[in-house]
């Protein structure tokens, strides 16, 4: 089977520099928000653009603890898109807010600036746009509409790990951003982590407050917070990835390239990126109006493709309670997209195997 994903190529690519790291936190004796952790944070705020890096548990925790550290809570509206991991909007219900959903443009999957404003309301505290699939939302757009209705912006980045818009990186733009480091993300730890980024001096201090039980000093929590630490062995393992992350993100790019020359002429829609516009692939997304018979003979012919993601948000048992209307666009994308195979150790066997097999198929 060709996997969708295999981070354990990823680790074998790397496996002195990795097994090394590990050995060096155990035998140091410091576990929890040490040196790797305070080294990770500097070179990942530097590496991204901006002055600060809070490094937490998960990508999940990252949104938690950034809504919180911005002061959001029960009563407000944060405004997000329904296509996307259900983490989320799970953020979002965890600091007590309630989700908004706003349709995406169908030409990026991201979130459609043209349906931000009309989803605002006295209620609207704030807006998490999410860079999916490796390529970033309408930035430039977005913070002009949330700078002049006075809406905080949280970038989602989890899946855009080296992403621009514009010469920025993903993550630069809003107040804060959060990454997810899951295993099969772009930057991806053997196992959870996260990070929040910002340029503003006192949020990052909030949130670092905020992710260990809302201490500013031992003991004494000057704030609710909670428990969510990047642990030291993560942030070892990830500063050895984020030194190649950005030869990584050029061979998913060459990839992309190749696929789109291997499937030119199937009647898929394929990926591209916006102009202006710096798509780092994390998942190769084609569209097909047969998607389910496709991904039926892929798997036939021994292809793990994958579908990210096939129900919207708004219409998952957990969040229907929620009001949704507009999403036309999301809910077509839902039963049309189909990630194809898409990682930097990909061989380059599997990637024109699966482009034979998806030849095969007539959509």
């Amino acid at each position: 089977m060709i996997n969708c994903s295999d981070p354990r190529a990823q680790y074998e690519a790397h496996k002195a520099e990795i097994d090394k790291a590990v050995l060096d936190v155990m035998s140091g004796g410091r576990y929890i928000l040490g040196g790797e952790v305070e080294l990770f944070e500097k070179e990942f705020a530097a590496y991204t653009g901006v002055k600060h890096a809070v490094g937490v548990g998960s990508g999940t925790d990252a949104l938690n603890v950034a809504l919180r550290a911005m002061g959001i809570g029960p009563g407000d509206e944060v405004i997000t898109v329904s296509h996307t991991a259900v983490a989320t909007v799970a953020a979002i219900e965890m600091a007590g807010a309630a989700p908004v959903f706003v349709d995406i443009s169908p030409s990026d999957f991201t979130m459609d600036p043209g349906r931000l404003e009309a989803a605002v309301t006295p209620r609207t505290r704030a807006v998490i746009p999410v860079h999916i699939y490796g390529q970033t939302a309408d930035m430039p757009a977005i913070m002009k509409i949330a700078r002049r209705r006075g809406l905080k912006v949280i970038e989602d980045c989890a899946q855009a790990h080296g992403a621009e818009c514009g010469g920025g990186k993903a993550g630069s733009f809003g107040d804060m951003a959060c990454f997810s480091f899951y295993p099969t993300k772009n930057l991806g730890a053997i196992g959870d982590g996260g990070m929040l980024v910002s340029n503003d001096d006192a949020l990052a201090a909030r949130a670092r407050s905020v992710r260990q039980y809302g201490w500013t000093r031992r003991y004494v929590s000057d704030i609710p917070g909670i428990n969510s630490r990047l642990d030291e062995i993560q942030a070892a393992i990830l500063r050895v990835k984020l030194r190649y992350l950005d030869a990584d993100n050029a061979a998913r790019r060459r990839f992309a390239a190749a696929y789109g020359q291997g499937l030119a002429g199937t009647g898929l829609v394929l990926p591209s990126a916006v102009k202006g516009r710096k798509h780092v692939f994390h998942l190769y997304v084609v569209r097909s109006a047969r998607r389910d018979e496709l991904c039926a003979h892929l798997k036939e012919k021994g292809v793990g493709a994958l579908v990210h993601y096939p129900v919207p948000v708004h219409l998952q048992p957990a969040y229907s309670r929620f009001p949704s209307s507009g999403l036309a666009e999301t809910e077509k994308a839902a039963g049309e997209i189909l990630s194809l195979p898409m990682y930097p150790e990909l061989p380059e066997k599997d990637l024109q195997a699966v482009a034979a097999a998806v030849k095969e198929f007539r959509p």
